[in-house]
């Protein structure tokens, strides 16, 4: 979503005058933002569940990644989208064809953020997710509070390999010139 919102500020549209909304949420403490979208979503009578949390992790997610997919536009090199242009690309073939190879380091790199941030984010999911939805961080809130199991003890031993395979698997050349 936010690899379409800077594509479009790029091209002048209306958009861009909301860009800077995004932003907030570098500077908003995450308690006042999972306190402002529950008003939101109670204002208008919306039903916690899954729909919500996966809501509030995108507004969450936006400020983080706007910012970084931005800079990153505005330093791609404007004559391959022009060179293609001329070439006979439609502007659709150039973003895909040019323009989204190029920010592709960019993009995998704000998904593993914003994946880590909505990860272990329980502020958010505890405010927005409703009694339906149980996230791993609920779960384990859940599991603490009638006191330390070998299951917490577990699953927060399975959550650091993890999330050290995944640092190791990412800093791996074959790994990394695969994506890059």
């Amino acid at each position: 979503m936010g690899i379409f919102l800077i594509f479009f500020r790029a091209q002048g549209g209306k958009i861009q005058r909301a860009l800077p909304l995004f932003y907030g949420n570098l500077v908003i403490p995450e308690t006042m933002l999972a306190i402002s979208l529950l008003s939101y979503f109670t204002l208008f009578k919306v039903e916690l569940g899954l729909p919500t949390l996966i809501v509030a992790h995108t507004v969450l997610g936006l400020g983080f990644v706007i910012p970084i997919l931005t800079t990153r536009f505005l330093q791609l090199d404007k004559r391959l989208t022009e060179a293609s242009e001329v070439l006979g690309a439609t502007p659709l073939q150039t973003f895909f064809r040019v323009t989204l190879p190029m920010l592709r380091p960019t993009i995998i790199a704000s998904g593993l953020l914003i994946f880590i941030l909505s990860f272990d984010d329980f502020i958010l999911s505890y405010f927005c997710s409703g009694t339906s939805v149980q996230t791993l961080s609920l779960y384990l809130l859940s599991m603490l509070r009638s006191g330390i199991s070998p299951i917490v003890n577990a699953l927060s031993t399975l959550l650091f390999l993890l999330s050290g395979l995944l640092v190791m698997l990412f800093f791996s050349p074959k790994i990394r010139s695969r994506l890059f």
